[in-house]
């Protein structure tokens, strides 16, 4: 039973094998079918896509290419169209050419006919030259018969006679010119004046920049002079002045222009000679305490002046250059005493007629107070000194009267004219200024030899003590034109010939008379 059994379920489980297995394949078989018609769609699908695809992608080719053809063709026609312009700008450019060169060709030929005309022109032009030097050499040679001078002479005698004529001309032109600018001459002169009056000649300036120093003996010459001369380059460096150091007996000349250090080497020298010790160590600490007196004195010197004429409230620094005056000398006058004179002269005359005097003082002692610094800056000492007297606070009406006392500008006011009378009389009174008696006589005299050795002057005189000069010529002479000429040609002379402070004036005077006498 038990074996039966088995068999049976072995039967049974084999047939249930083969039933399943048949299952199987049937289901697998099923699946392989469903599989292939899927696959088949899907490639039909595939294929009418793809075909799909390639119709689009032809279409779009063919776009693509119908675009670029037309985009080649507008830009073929564009650079065709280009291509046209430029060919017509080089033909026409062509025949630009062209016709200049026919143009080049035919000037050319003009420039060659008119070489050739140039050519025969020059050859008639050298003939007829030749014919006409013949013909002035004939009319020289008949002119030399009939006038009995030489061509030189007759040339000599033209130019002289232009010269004549010129010279004529050239007085007529000059005096009217004169007669027309007078008036602008006349200020211009004024100007120049005043400022030459600051610089004087060499003779004068000889007698008036240098101070001489006494010595003992001359051996104290060479202890002055030093080893190898350092004591004298110690002084001169110390003072800024020259030491003259000459065959004058016991004697030292110091010569410089500033008159406040000039007077402060003559005091240190006159120590150090008797002291007796001179070396460069105490030249230097003599001469720095020189200076500190010497400045103190200054600064006494204009308290002092400012207090006697009772002119209160100037400035400490204009009090110290008004001090330097001191040493300022012109003509010899002193001009720190002028400045004080002049500044009495004008409170005295503003009291006369009623003006503030206090004011007239002060204008009178300031008015040369440029002097003081006028060897240190350029320009006449009016204006320099009114410079000064503005910074340090004066009044225009005191800086006014200052420029204004020598006209350097034009006066305003009454004061300005109470300064230059003051001025003029502190200057020309007696003995107020001097000149060696040689030198003025022989000024003099020279003078008048230089007026006198021109052509046409019958006399001359030198008046106001060699300042003006008077010419009175031959009127029959000399005529107006030609005084004129004269007054400049002795003027020129003069300052060539002769040295002088400030100006001379050349008066030429041309005059005729005529004498008749009545009877009876």
């Amino acid at each position: 039973m038990n074996g039966y059994y088995i068999l049976i379920c072995l039967i049974g489980f084999g047939v249930g094998f083969i039933l399943a297995f048949w299952a199987k394949g049937k289901i697998a078989s099923g699946k392989i079918k469903d599989a292939e018609e899927k696959a088949s769609l899907i490639i039909e699908d595939a294929e009418q896509r793809s075909e799909k695809v390639i119709k689009d992608s032809e279409i779009k080719a063919k776009d693509i290419l119908f675009q670029m053809k037309s985009e080649f063709d507008t830009e073929t026609k564009e650079t065709r169209s280009e291509l046209k312009k430029k060919e017509r700008r080089l033909i026409q450019k062509e025949e630009n050419v062209d016709r200049k060169l026919e143009q080049m060709e035919r000037r050319d030929l003009e420039l060659s006919q008119k070489a050739k005309q140039l050519i025969e022109r020059e050859g008639e032009v050298e003939k007829k030259e030749l014919k006409y030097n013949e013909m002035l050499e004939d009319q020289k040679k008949q002119l030399e018969k009939i006038s009995g001078l030489t061509g030189e002479q007759a040339k000599e005698l033209l130019i002289r006679a232009m010269e004549n004529e010129a010279r004529y001309e050239a007085a007529k032109l000059i005096k009217r010119i004169e007669n027309e600018t007078k008036e602008e001459a006349d200020k211009k002169s004024k100007k120049i004046i005043a400022t030459a009056i600051q610089r004087y000649a060499a003779d004068f300036v000889a007698e008036r920049t240098v101070s001489t120093v006494q010595l003992p003996n001359d051996e104290m010459k060479g202890r002055i002079i030093g080893r190898e001369g350092r004591n004298i380059r110690a002084l001169e460096a110390a003072t800024g002045i020259d030491l003259i150091i000459d065959d004058t007996p016991e004697a030292v000349i110091l010569s410089g222009f500033n008159p406040v250090r000039r007077e402060i080497a003559r005091i240190a020298l006159t120590r150090l000679i008797s002291d007796g010790r001179i070396h460069p160590a105490r030249i230097e600490d003599v001469v720095k305490k020189v200076g500190e007196e010497v400045d103190l004195v200054i600064k006494e010197a204009g308290e002092q002046a400012a207090f006697d004429l009772g002119v209160h409230g100037i400035h400490n620094e204009l009090i110290k250059y008004l001090g330097r005056l001191k040493y300022r000398t012109s003509y010899a006058q002193n001009v720190l005493q002028h400045s004080v004179e002049v500044g009495f002269l004008t409170g005295i005359m503003a009291a006369e007629l009623g003006l503030n005097q206090k004011l007239a003082r002060r204008m009178g002692l300031l008015h040369d107070i440029g002097k003081s610094i006028d060897h240190e800056v350029e320009g006449p000492h009016a204006l320099i000194g009114s410079k000064l007297a503005k910074k340090y606070g004066e009044t225009s009406r005191v800086v006014h009267a200052i420029a204004a006392h020598h006209e350097d500008i034009p006066p305003v006011s009454v004061y300005d004219l109470l300064v230059q009378a003051a001025d003029g009389l502190s200057g020309a009174r007696p003995g107020a200024r001097k000149e060696l008696l040689e030198n003025y006589i022989k000024r003099l005299e020279d003078l008048e030899n230089i007026a006198n050795s021109f052509k046409g002057v019958g006399n001359s005189y030198a008046i106001q003590a060699g300042r003006e000069l008077r010419v009175i010529v031959e009127s029959d002479t000399v005529s107006d034109e030609d005084a004129v000429l004269l007054s400049r040609d002795i003027a020129k002379k003069i300052e060539e010939s002769l040295t002088f402070p400030g100006q001379i004036k050349v008066t030429v005077i041309r005059e005729t008379r005529v004498v008749e006498y009545a009877n009876k």
